[in-house]
């Protein structure tokens, strides 16, 4: 499926540039910057990573509810309420 391929790269390029944005709040921490810029990279770091959760439940959830509608799966929309209330902890 080239959408899913898709979505697969785009998640793969956002962790890399998390990833990026990682090893620049290390090099912040040791170069002693100021608190208020690495807490603004933390920040940006964390609604990255937020992104790509969302990004993959998104996937996760078609995949679910395809199969919950389709044999009127309860169990498969159960595991998806599941997923969904681990990502918000």
């Amino acid at each position: 499926m080239e959408t899913d391929r898709l979505t697969k790269n785009n998640i793969l390029v956002r962790l890399k540039r998390i990833e990026g944005q990682v090893k620049g709040l290390q090099r912040m921490i040791n170069e002693g910057k100021c608190c208020d810029e690495i807490l603004i990279q933390v920040a940006a770091v964390r609604a990255a990573i937020n992104k790509v959760g969302i990004l993959i439940f998104e996937e996760h959830s078609k995949t679910c509810l395809k199969d919950a509608l389709k044999d009127d799966n309860e169990q498969a929309l159960t595991n998806l309420i599941e997923v969904l209330n681990k990502f918000v902890k």
